[in-house]
């Protein structure tokens, strides 16, 4: 970057940083959402918060399939898409019936 090109931008300093200061929060927020361990780990008390009467069987369906969902996409490297529920991908075919 030349010195004319730097001071010609640098009114736009500001807003590089609060550009640069969002990606790093939404990163953080992604590997929050998507971190497999942390996917099992709130599974795990979301069958706590079951087992302790605390939710009911409806809603703890309800978030484990959610959570499912968003930890077999981790799993398979997919983004999740809000078109539906997760299937998982095909099998090729060999040819020969199973």
């Amino acid at each position: 970057m030349g010195l004319l090109t730097g001071i010609l931008l640098l009114p736009l300093a500001p807003v590089r940083g609060v550009a640069w200061l969002a990606e790093r929060v939404n990163d953080a927020a992604e590997h929050e959402l998507y971190d497999p361990s942390v996917l099992r780990a709130r599974l795990a008390a979301l069958n706590e918060a079951l087992d302790n009467g605390e939710i009911g069987t409806e809603e703890f369906e309800r978030e484990e399939e959610r959570l499912l969902d968003l930890l077999e996409h981790r799993l398979f490297r997919t983004p999740p898409s809000a078109a539906g529920p997760a299937t998982r991908p095909q099998e090729p075919t060999t040819g020969a019936h199973r």
